[in-house]
C-alpha cells in the first residue's frame, strides 16, 4: 500500500467503528492526517509507509496537539527500516505510539488490544506489578527464587514489582510459573506522560544501543534496557551481573564514566561501557571501554570479563 491508500483503509475503518472522521488532509508541512472523534474520544492520526520518516518536531506537534484538544494520538505506518510492523505490536518513535493497519483493525473490530510493545533488546510486555509482587509475598517466594524461574536478576524482579515492562519470554515464565494472567494489555491510542516516558526511554536509545545490546545477547548475556539511568542496562548471565553503559566518544564519555564508576564502586557490582570507536584509552575512572569493533570480534563471555578486569587496572 502505498500512503493514500493506508490514509483511505483508516478513514474507512474508522468511520465503519463508529467516528466521525475527518476529509484526508493534503496540506503539506503539517503533522497529521486524520481527525476522528466517537462521542468523547478523539483521535489524532497520521499514517505513513516508512514509519522512520516521523521526524521529531512532527511526533512533538503531534503530542501537543493531543494534549491541548485533550484527545489521543497514533501513527499508522507499514514498515520501518527493520522491517514490516508486526501484527499485536505497539511500535514507538519520539513518544509517539505506532501500530500497523492490522493492528489496528483488531482492535477497533475484535475490541483485541496489543499486549506487546518493541523497543531495543527485544519485545516488551507491561506487568501487573501489585499482582506480582502481592502473588510473591502470599506465596512467601524469595526474589531470588523468582529470578531463577525467570531467567533474570534480582534487581530485575525488583524493577517488574516496580513498573516496569519485561521481556515476552521472561513475562511468560512468570505466568506459567504463578498460574496467573500477570500481562496487562496496552491502549496504543493512551497519551500520558507515564506512557510517554516510557516509550521514549526505549525509543531515544539510538542505533548504537540496539547494536550493542544484539552483541552482548549473541554472546549469551540477557540485557535489560534501563531508563532514566547513567547506564543503558544491566546485562546478566546465570553468575554475574554487569552495569553496561553505551556512549559515543566524545565529550560526554568522561562524565558518564564518572557516574558509572561511581555507581559500580558503591553497589559492589562491575561495570563496563561500550563506546563506537577506536581510541588510544582502554579506561576512564578506572571504568574499563570496550569498542564496538572488538566487541563485535569477541564470541564468548569471557573474553568480556578478562578485557574489563585488565583494564579496571
Amino acid at each position: 500500500m502505498n500512503r493514500d491508500q493506508i490514509l483511505s483503509k483508516v478513514r474507512r475503518l474508522l468511520s465503519e467503528s463508529g467516528f466521525y472522521v475527518s476529509e484526508p488532509l493534503s496540506l503539506r508541512g503539517i503533522s497529521f492526517d486524520i481527525v476522528a472523534r466517537r462521542d468523547e474520544e478523539l483521535l489524532i492520526m497520521k499514517a505513513l509507509q516508512n514509519v522512520d520518516a516521523l521526524s521529531r518536531e512532527d511526533a512533538e506537534q503531534l503530542r501537543t496537539l493531543a494534549n491541548a484538544l485533550k484527545g489521543r494520538t497514533s501513527v499508522i505506518g507499514i514498515r520501518s527500516s527493520s522491517g514490516r510492523l508486526e501484527e499485536g505490536v505497539i511500535y514507538s518513535r519520539f513518544g509517539v505510539p505506532i501500530l500497523s493497519y492490522e493492528t489496528l483493525e483488531e482492535l477497533l473490530k475484535e475490541g483485541v488490544p496489543p499486549f506487546i510493545f518493541a523497543a531495543p533488546g527485544g519485545l516488551y510486555v507491561r506487568i501487573n506489578s501489585e499482582l506480582l509482587r502481592e502473588l510473591r509475598r502470599e506465596r512467601s517466594i524469595s526474589l531470588g527464587s523468582l529470578a531463577e524461574i525467570a531467567g533474570v536478576s534480582r534487581k530485575a524482579i525488583q524493577m517488574y514489582e516496580e513498573g516496569m515492562g519485561a521481556l515476552v519470554e521472561v513475562a511468560m515464565r512468570l505466568e506459567e510459573f504463578l498460574n496467573e494472567p500477570i500481562i496487562i494489555p496496552l491502549d496504543p491510542f493512551e497519551y500520558s506522560r507515564d506512557l510517554s516516558d516510557v516509550l521514549k526511554s526505549f525509543d531515544e536509545k539510538d542505533r548504537l544501543n540496539a547494536e550493542v545490546f544484539k552483541m552482548l545477547e549473541a554472546i549469551g548475556y540477557s540485557v535489560l534496557p534501563t531508563a532514566r539511568c547513567p547506564f543503558e542496562a544491566i546485562t546478566t548471565d546465570e553468575k554475574i551481573l554487569l552495569l553496561t553503559g553505551v556512549e559515543k566518544y566524545g565529550p560526554r564519555l568522561e562524565k558518564k564514566a564518572y557516574a558509572v564508576a561511581s555507581i559500580s564502586k558503591v553497589a559492589e557490582k562491575i561495570a563496563m561501557i561500550i563506546t563506537d570507536r577506536l581510541a588510544r584509552l582502554k579506561s576512564l575512572e578506572n571504568m574499563p571501554l570496550i569498542y564496538r569493533d572488538e566487541l563485535a570480534n569477541i564470541k564468548d563471555k569471557q573474553e568480556i570479563l578478562e578485557l574489563i578486569e585488565e583494564r579496571s587496572k
